[in-house]
């Protein structure tokens, strides 16, 4: 045991966070429990919120309420600080903080940013853990529906009680009713009958689209959040519910359109911070879109010898660029509503070629069409080979469609797996790449059924 303590302590002065995280992970809850309560304060929180999640509940639950307290008020100074070894983690990266502390937490953490404030919890942005409320009553699981009820009728009580969770000892959630189920209940009944079997809980780290799901598949207003032990940490409501996904949409809406998201409306926005949120991305789009007229430079020769092909040009990468913003819109609002995962993507892949060959197909026929119209009627003059510049546009249709149909689905995937936010992969930027591309798929189509020709 004191060669074990001596290198955790080791790591912990170096600093070395992710060793110090793995290194607790084998330890036992004695040794665990001894090198906390001889460490310093700072020491102590550390240790105590990199041990794992089920040792560090444990933990908690024998501390004396001194203890406690020194915990979480030195938690709560580091990360107001910015200092916290937490900043090396994401909140996936971390287990969560026993629910006990969770609930315990906001008494100490009432000044902090929500981002440093749900660090410390374990809880990313698209957690229904940062949406907890206290709203509601907790009833023991033996307790009769009549003793209940004289509970649920007292003051304090009544202004909290959106839902009523049943709980066993240890704060394990049981099950969770409505105030009128119990008020309407055989006052000799036990509350652990009355609860709804179809109120099934949210976990803590589930996301908003999981459970705006969930509430709207149970018809109810307010579910209970428990964390990985089944430990009842609060509940959600859905007006907080419909609060944040309005939020995360603005938000997304606005990257996806190639903009910082906005701290305040825009009508209180002024001129120079609207500016800054979106000159970033018109920068970077517009280096990126610096490679079109690359791209276009190294075909000037095809250009120069067949300048009807630069006619279609606009068509051609418009149509890439919209089939690959639609994807991406399609694929991240199924991520955001937990419809898919990135363990699919085969799946997407799969789809979303069958998608492609379609529609590239359908525009491909169009775009013919349009030319074979146009020649016949004397609107435009293709010349000779007519024909053959009507197939390289159809072709080269279907495969810019086809291509931006599946960059635009795994651009998102690709970004969520590398632990970006997949809002991100904006239209800009999928078009951006389609642009292109697009242009390199058409003029070598074009090189190849025009060459002898045109070429």
């Amino acid at each position: 045991m004191k060669e074990t303590n001596i290198r955790l302590l080791q790591l912990l002065a170096d600093g070395d966070w992710h060793a110090l995280r793995e290194a607790l992970s084998r330890c036992d809850l004695p040794t665990l429990h001894a090198l906390i309560e001889a460490s310093p304060a700072e020491a102590q929180a550390i240790l105590f919120r990199l041990s794992p999640h089920r040792a560090a509940e444990a933990l908690f639950e024998g501390f004396a309420p001194p203890l406690r307290r020194r915990l979480l008020t030195a938690l709560a100074a580091m990360a107001a600080a910015g200092d916290s070894p937490l900043e090396a983690f994401t909140p996936d990266e971390l287990d969560e903080m026993p629910a006990e502390a969770v609930r315990l937490l906001p008494e100490y953490t009432a000044g902090l940013a929500p981002e440093r404030r749900f660090l410390l919890a374990g809880y990313d942005s698209e957690c229904v853990g940062r949406l907890l409320s206290h709203r509601y009553l907790t009833l023991p699981h033996d307790l009769s529906a009549g003793s209940a009820a004289e509970r649920l009728r007292q003051p304090p009580a009544a202004s909290r009680a959106e839902l009523l969770c049943v709980t066993a000892p240890g704060c394990r959630l049981v099950g969770a009713l409505r105030p009128d189920e119990l008020l309407l209940a055989d006052p000799a009944e036990p509350v652990a009958s009355l609860c709804r079997p179809s109120a099934a809980p949210l976990h803590a780290r589930d996301t908003l689209g999981e459970a705006s799901a969930r509430m709207v598949g149970q018809a109810t207003t307010a579910l209970p959040v428990t964390d990985a032990s089944g430990a009842l940490l609060g509940i959600v409501t859905a007006d907080r519910l419909l609060k944040a996904l309005r939020e995360a949409g603005t938000e997304d809406f606005q990257k996806f359109g190639g903009a910082e998201e906005l701290e305040l409306s825009y009508t209180r926005t002024p001129l120079l911070s609207l500016v800054r949120k979106r000159a970033g991305w018109l920068v970077i789009l517009f280096l990126s879109e610096m490679l079109t007229a690359s791209a276009m430079g190294y075909f000037d020769d095809e250009i120069a010898r067949a300048v009807v092909l630069a006619l279609f040009v606009p068509l051609i990468i418009s149509s890439g660029g919209n089939s690959g913003s639609q994807a991406a819109s399609l694929i991240i609002r199924a991520l955001a509503l937990g419809e898919l995962g990135i363990r699919q993507w085969w799946y997407i892949l799969r789809k979303e070629l069958l998608s492609g060959v379609l529609l590239g197909a359908i525009l491909g026929c169009i775009g013919l069409v349009r030319i074979i119209v146009w020649q016949q009627f004397g609107l435009y003059d293709y010349g000779e080979y007519w024909g053959w510049i009507g197939a390289s546009v159809a072709v080269s249709l279907l495969f810019i469609v086809l291509w931006g149909t599946v960059s635009g689905s795994m651009i998102p995937l690709l970004l969520k797996r590398i632990g970006l936010d997949p809002a991100t992969a904006s239209a800009p930027f999928v078009a951006t790449l389609v642009d292109v591309t697009g242009l390199i798929i058409y003029f070598t189509v074009s090189a190849i059924l025009l060459s002898g020709k045109l070429l």
